[in-house]
């Protein structure tokens, strides 16, 4: 059974890129949620996918030491936990074509215009995802937050190097099928509006 030491990881020890696969000895798919909160939807897929290897970013810190409880209780040994700025992380730290999916449900929308500049998705964001998800990988987008959904939208819109997908995939779980986020069930039980978007990495596999 793994503990907190294998399932953390310090990625602010250095300032190089990472090489996220030497983090599980292996070179399964690797998938990446940011804003993985207490862990739900990490714990769920790494148990139904052990072939497949998943970091999480989480920056609250109380939710990021419960995560990693979390995934030591059950024993999971596919998950790899990361507290750190995520924008930055993308940007700076993770190598070309290293990602078979990304994962990104409720991202703080910042409502607040002076606070806009927090927010994680800008366009130098969308090329670094671009550029870290190799050829045929997933993007899954899903938010509240309808104003910050169509800056989403607005940013991704007439790229070419992605291509909308369905957010229902059975590779992925359906919508009824697939366990929701915290932040997803919070929000429906509150009758808000969920808006969703998933992409596909263009490019030869």
């Amino acid at each position: 059974m793994p503990d907190v030491q294998q399932i953390t990881i310090d990625v602010d020890s250095s300032t190089g890129v990472v090489a996220p696969s030497a983090w599980f000895g292996n070179e399964h798919p690797i998938e990446l949620e940011i804003g993985c909160g207490k862990g739900g939807f990490l714990l769920r897929q790494a148990r139904a996918h052990p072939e497949r290897n998943f970091v999480g970013i989480e920056w609250a810190s109380k939710y990021f030491r419960y995560a990693a409880d979390r995934m030591c209780r059950w024993g999971v040994e596919n998950v790899r936990l990361v507290r750190t700025d995520a924008k930055h992380f993308v940007m700076h730290r993770l190598p070309p074509a290293c990602l078979s999916a990304l994962h990104v449900y409720h991202p703080d929308p910042w409502p607040k215009k002076r606070h806009h500049k927090r927010r994680l998705f800008c366009a130098e964001f969308v090329d670094a995802a671009a550029r870290v998800l190799r050829p045929g990988a997933r993007w899954a987008i899903q938010t509240d937050h309808a104003e910050y959904f169509a800056v989403i939208r607005g940013l991704i819109d007439g790229r070419l190097d992605f291509e909308p997908a369905p957010f229902d995939d059975p590779e992925y779980g359906t919508i009824d099928e697939r366990t929701e986020t915290n932040f997803e069930v919070k929000y429906v039980r509150e009758g808000r509006t969920i808006y969703r978007l998933a992409l596909r990495r263009r490019g030869s596999t």
